[in-house]
């Protein structure tokens, strides 16, 4: 068999059905192989950067893996940046790099890059090394990266494989053979702290979310009624409109939330590994009774002592826990998110002003009305970013996607495409400040190209404000210091210089018009809001002990 034909046949065998990629010389065979299966699609992008964010964002809306493809060196190097990003969000990703040839391979040939470069930053690094493995090894990325806890892999093929025909031995399912099961001294022991607490709270991470945990959360809560705090990759696991959940835990996040931690006497931690962004490296005070459920052993304890450790699956360990319940423990919880949710309200009150230009909380707002809680939202990083954790609601374990603590900007538009060609049933919405959206404004041609609806919605404040604030507060750099309000852009220009029909939007009734309009048109849109490039920050005003 053709080795480039192996291959696709061995993705779509396993699952994957789509793959992102930018075509080179190196992966024409893949190219061939893949236009020769109608149930295979390639997406073509236009920068490798956003080959991986795409792949994220289809993964992290379904569930499901997806395939990427790039040429060696360049093309790995630009897409290792969203690889990174899927590794610390333990998303599922089969990265396909061809490799330069084993005989040229030490020899600086073309794009070449050591192998190994790419060992720490992912789940796993595969190189094929021989040809007649090629299939097998393909089998075995897949199966790693859809083992939990998921990750992205790499399975290197050297150019010359790919084109040869050659008998390759046939692939068998690879995953570890693990114990379904859970601990039941552990769940009694956890059952027995959480049940000794009066002031319990629930810390949600995004491994809930890939269990699919939700009603097993949500039982939990009730049963010892506790609020539930979220982090950044566990917001939306159970909608933000839930009466249990109270907020988000991250940089900007209210000194009611974290009180509302900090006074709690036992925490239930699920599917979280205490990263140093949410927690602001680890000072964030938690109670001193803690029970984690993890996946990943390395993650138990991570800045924090532990009571209980529990190693299984969120959904199992979850629901063996409620059957150990009694259903007694705890008092208020519910009235305990709802504080912090009123306080959240009250702080940003101050900003909710239709004055012109409006401020991100006042655009945020006015887009989320006009969007249905199934919209599948796509959230760039940056400054609006750090608003939205506070102050826009998630309504659906997979219907939001933010990068977690890698951060990166730039994956708001590509994360929408791949999200789009998930779920072509939904509507699918990117939201992008300008700084985010130049990283990656590119995209808008695939979007055109490839006929993917997606809407883009950028708040544009000719500035990237959130570092602006920071150099100007912290190091006398002044006002603006890295804006461009003497050189504006206008992405309604830009974007239809690729083929995308955009508009702009200045009040909350134009956003919520246009963005109807734009969801209404089955086609790519783009939806210009201009935002105050003044208004304060997130984690300067949430912070605050009173508000102006």
């Amino acid at each position: 068999m053709r080795i480039s034909r192996g291959v696709i046949d061995e993705l779509a065998a396993g699952g994957i059905d789509t793959v992102f990629g930018i075509p080179g010389k190196q992966t024409l065979p893949l190219n061939e192989a893949i236009a020769d299966r109608d149930e295979t699609r390639f997406l073509v992008a236009r920068h490798e950067t956003a080959v991986s964010h795409e792949a994220w964002g289809y993964a992290e809306t379904s569930g499901d893996p997806a395939a990427t493809v790039v040429v060696p060196g360049p093309g790995d190097m630009n897409a290792l940046n969203g690889l990174k990003n899927a590794a610390n969000d333990c998303t599922p990703l089969v990265h396909i790099a061809v490799e330069t040839e084993p005989d040229v391979r030490g020899g600086n040939g073309i794009h070449e890059t050591p192998p190994e470069t790419y060992d720490p930053l992912l789940k796993a690094n595969i190189l094929v090394e021989r040809p007649a493995a090629t299939r097998v090894e393909v089998r075995r990325a897949i199966d790693v990266a859809t083992t939990p806890p998921n990750g992205p892999v790499r399975i290197g093929i050297p150019k010359n494989f790919l084109g040869q025909d050659r008998p390759l031995a046939e692939s068998t399912d690879s995953r570890p053979q693990t114990d379904s099961g859970v601990p039941e001294d552990d769940i009694r022991a956890a059952a027995a702290c959480l049940e000794d607490a009066t002031r319990p709270a629930i810390l949600v991470g995004g491994g809930a979310r890939a269990a699919g945990a939700t009603d097993e959360l949500l039982a939990v809560a009730d049963s010892i009624d506790a609020p539930l705090v979220t982090t950044y990759k566990g917001k939306g696991v159970v909608s933000d409109r839930n009466d249990h959940v109270a907020g988000t835990l991250s940089g900007s996040a209210s000194p009611e939330l974290l009180d509302c931690l900090a006074n709690s006497d036992a925490l239930l931690a699920v599917g979280t590994d205490f990263d140093a962004v949410a927690t602001r490296h680890w000072s964030v005070e938690m109670p001193a009774e803690i029970v984690q459920i993890t996946l990943s052993p390395g993650d138990l304890g991570t800045g924090y002592d532990l009571t209980v450790g529990i190693v299984a699956d969120a959904t199992d360990a979850l629901a063996a826990l409620d059957a150990e319940l009694s259903g007694t423990a705890g008092t208020g919880g519910v009235k305990r998110a709802t504080v912090v949710r009123d306080a959240t309200e009250e702080r940003i009150d101050p900003l909710l002003g239709d004055d012109l230009p409006l401020t991100s909380v006042r655009a945020l707002r006015a887009v989320r009305a006009a969007l249905s809680e199934e919209t599948v939202v796509s959230v760039d990083a940056g400054g609006f970013r750090v608003w939205a954790l506070n102050t826009f609601d998630a309504c659906g374990p997979r219907s939001y996607v933010n990068p977690g603590s890698w951060a990166t900007m730039g994956t708001g538009l590509p994360a929408a495409l791949g999200a789009q060609v998930a779920n072509p049933d939904q509507n699918v919405v990117a939201l992008s400040g300008d700084g985010g959206l130049m990283m990656c404004v590119h995209e808008l041609h695939t979007a055109a190209s490839e006929d993917i609806p997606v809407t883009v919605v950028v708040f544009n404040n000719s500035d990237y404000a959130i570092i602006s604030e920071e150099a100007d507060r912290t190091f006398g750099l002044g006002e603006g210091a890295y804006g461009w309000a003497d050189a504006p852009l206008e992405f309604t220009t830009i974007a239809a210089g690729m083929g995308v029909e955009a508009v702009r939007a200045e009040t909350p009734a134009e956003i919520e018009t246009e963005l109807t309009a734009a969801l209404d048109s089955n086609e790519p849109r783009l939806v210009e809001i201009p935002t105050d490039p003044d208004e304060p920050q997130a984690s300067e005003w949430m912070a605050r002990a009173e508000q102006p």
